[in-house]
């Protein structure tokens, strides 16, 4: 299982949990705002939105709240105006990690973003130092026993997939940006259900690191994700199958 797959089952794990729920809407509400803005309000004819609305709805966020958001973004609401912002630094034992935010101060999230990194024993780092450790990536994650792999690896190579690989109890499927679409009409055509399906950053190679290192850096990260303006968070270190457990990822 890639490193973000790993670090993705753990926190969605504890997004679940109610008190966490408010912070995951309003992450969602930014993005599906965001999303109208550049894209305009129609789910059709925008890509960005529809899967932005699609994991409000797996989040079980209601509709009014959806349909408020896409309208600030549309300008039938006032709302308020956000900005894509990037952000990179380094985790304790030199794990690169890789910032999404939105924001409507640059100077305050900067900020507050590079004290958390300072207090977490990690650093931010200039634009380009860990961007090039990643690349932008569909990823659908399927439940292995859902369905045979020759039967998958038909459904998505035929519709545009990069990659089909086995990681421990799921699929995961990997395609390159613009073929998303087309791969997840293909999935649904043929009823396979997905855990997660998302566009992604994935580490080019994943970076090995002592268990205390790792708890280290993914207790930075999960501060990180805690922070209102940051919508995501990667990294490039390798987490144990055993931490995954210990951590409540499975």
């Amino acid at each position: 299982m890639s490193g973000h797959s790993k670090w993705a089952s753990i926190k969605y794990k504890k997004a679940a949990i109610d008190s966490q729920r408010g912070k995951l809407f309003s992450k969602l509400v930014k993005e599906l705002t965001v999303a109208a803005r550049d894209g305009g309000g129609n789910p059709d004819t925008n890509p960005h939105l529809r899967l932005v609305i699609q994991a409000a709805k797996d989040a079980s966020m209601p509709s009014d709240n959806i349909e408020r958001a896409i309208k600030k973004g549309t300008g039938e609401l006032p709302g308020v105006s956000y900005e894509s912002v990037q952000y990179e630094g380094y985790g304790p034992g030199g794990v690169a990690i890789f910032l999404e935010c939105l924001t409507d101060n640059k100077n305050r999230t900067a900020s507050e973003i590079r004290s958390i990194f300072s207090k977490r024993g990690g650093n931010m780092a200039g634009a380009g130092s860990v961007a090039w450790l990643f690349e932008k990536k569909g990823l659908f994650v399927i439940n292995a026993k859902s369905i045979e792999e020759d039967k998958l690896m038909e459904i998505v190579l035929s519709a545009g997939a990069e990659d089909l690989t086995r990681e421990g109890e799921t699929h995961e499927v990997t395609c390159l940006p613009q073929d998303f679409e087309k791969v997840r009409v293909a999935l649904k055509e043929n009823k396979v259900v997905c855990e997660s399906a998302e566009i992604t950053m994935l580490p080019k190679t994943l970076m090995q690191a002592p268990p205390e290192t790792v708890k280290q850096a993914l207790s930075l990260m999960e501060a990180l994700e805690d922070h209102d303006d940051v919508q995501n968070v990667y990294t490039n270190v390798d987490v144990p199958e055993e931490l995954v457990k210990e951590l409540g990822g499975e």
